[in-house]
C-alpha cells in the first residue's frame, strides 16, 4: 500500500489543495472576499494560498459582499475563474440580487454567449451559539434558482473532488461548507467515520453522482454536508437496535441524483430526509416530491418522515440551538417511530 492511499487530511486542507492545484495548473483561477489574503480566511478556507500566488491571485477585499460578487461576476464574464468566499451564507443575503438576477441569469440572458465560470464560497451551520444572522445553512435557497448549481460536501475527500468539479465548471457554483467539517479543534466535529482519504493527486468528482455511505435495507436515510455525519452515528445504533439504516449522500442538491434516491428507497421502502436547512420549501420538501411523483417506482411502506429546522430563526441560547438543529438522537428516534408506522 502506497502512502498515497493512506494519506489523510482534514476538510479544510483538502478544500485548499484543490484550489492550490487548479491555480497552479490554469492561471485564470484567483480567489478574493474577506481574510482570504494572508489569514487564510476565517475557516483556514484558502491558507497558504495568499504565501504562494501573491496578493494579484489571491485578494483580501473590503467589507462588501455587493463588491465581490460585482467584481466576480465581471472576472468570470471576461474568462477568468473566480473563487469569490463570503465567509457566511448568511452574508450572501446582502448581495443576493446579484447572485439571483445577474449571476444566475447572465448565460440564459445573453442567449449562451456569456459564460460564468465561477464559484461563491461560504460557511454554513449552527451550533455554536453565533445566533440567528451567523448560523443559517440556506442551500435550498440557492438549489431553488434556475441557473446555480449547488454543493455541499459532507467529507474531505468529497470536499476536495467537489471543489475541483466546481471550479472547472462553465456555470455559477454555489459551494457551502458546514463550519463544524472543516476539522479546525476551535470548531469541534461529529464523531463519525467521514471519508477523510484525499488523495495527492487532481481528481474530480462529478456533479450529480450520489455516494451510498452506509448499505441497509429497513429505512433510507438522506442527509447534506453535516446531518450525514449525524446519520451515521444514528446508523449505528440503529443497527444495535435491529434496525438496518441505508445512509444516502447526494453531495449536490443541483442537479441531484434522482436515480439514486429510487434505487434506495425502492429498496427499503422508507424514507427519512434529513437537513440543518429549513423545513419550510426545502430540501426536505423537494426529495418527498420527486417520491410522490414516482410512486410508480418506488412502493413505500411508510409515509416519508423529515427532520430540519422548523420555522423559526436559530436561537442564540445554546439548549435551544440544539433543539432546533437535527440531532443524532433525534434520527434514532424518529427512525424507530417511523418502522412502527404503516401506509393503510
Amino acid at each position: 500500500m502506497s502512502d498515497n492511499s493512506i494519506r489523510n487530511k482534514p476538510f479544510h486542507q483538502a478544500m485548499t489543495e484543490a484550489i492550490s492545484q487548479e491555480m497552479e495548473r490554469d492561471d485564470s483561477v484567483l480567489c478574493l472576499g474577506e481574510d482570504v489574503g494572508p489569514i487564510g480566511g476565517v475557516f483556514q478556507s484558502t491558507a497558504g494560498l495568499h504565501a504562494r500566488f501573491g496578493e494579484e491571485r489571491v485578494m483580501d477585499t473590503p467589507i462588501s459582499e455587493t463588491g465581490i460578487m460585482g467584481v466576480a461576476l465581471g472576472a468570470a464574464a471576461e474568462g477568468l475563474r473566480p473563487i469569490a468566499e463570503l465567509m457566511f451564507v448568511d452574508f450572501m443575503g446582502v448581495c443576493f440580487g446579484q447572485i439571483m438576477n445577474e449571476i444566475a441569469k447572465v448565460h440564459y440572458m445573453s442567449g449562451g454567449a456569456v459564460k460564468l465560470p465561477m464559484v461563491i464560497t461560504a460557511s454554513t451551520g449552527g451550533g455554536f451559539s453565533d445566533a440567528a444572522q451567523h448560523s443559517q445553512t440556506l442551500h435550498g435557497l440557492f438549489a431553488h434558482v434556475p441557473g446555480l448549481k449547488v454543493v455541499a460536501p459532507s467529507n474531505p475527500h468529497d470536499a476536495k473532488g467537489l471543489m475541483t468539479t466546481a471550479i472547472r465548471d462553465n456555470n455559477p457554483v454555489v459551494y457551502l461548507f458546514h463550519k463544524a467539517l472543516m476539522g479546525l479543534p476551535v470548531m469541534g466535529y461529529v464523531d463519525a467515520e467521514i471519508d477523510n482519504h484525499v488523495p495527492q493527486e487532481q481528481y474530480a468528482i462529478p456533479f450529480g453522482q450520489a455516494r451510498t455511505v452506509r448499505e441497509g435495507t429497513d429505512i433510507t436515510i438522506i442527509g447534506l454536508s453535516q446531518t450525514v455525519a449525524k446519520a451515521v452515528v444514528a446508523g449505528h445504533k440503529l443497527a444495535e437496535m435491529g434496525i438496518s439504516a441505508e445512509i444516502l449522500d447526494p453531495r449536490t442538491l443541483v442537479p441531484f441524483d434522482t436515480e439514486a434516491l429510487l434505487e434506495s428507497v425502492g429498496k427499503t421502502g422508507r424514507l427519512m430526509i434529513v437537513d440543518e436547512d429549513y423545513l419550510n420549501f426545502g430540501m426536505t420538501g423537494e426529495i418527498t416530491a420527486l417520491i410522490a411523483e414516482r410512486l410508480d417506482r418506488v412502493a413505500l411502506k411508510a409515509p416519508v418522515r423529515r427532520l430540519g429546522i422548523p420555522g423559526v430563526s436559530i436561537p442564540f441560547t445554546r439548549p435551544l440551538e440544539l433543539a432546533a438543529i437535527p440531532q443524532a438522537d433525534d434520527i434514532v428516534n424518529a427512525a424507530v417511530e417511523l418502522m412502527k408506522t404503516h401506509l393503510r
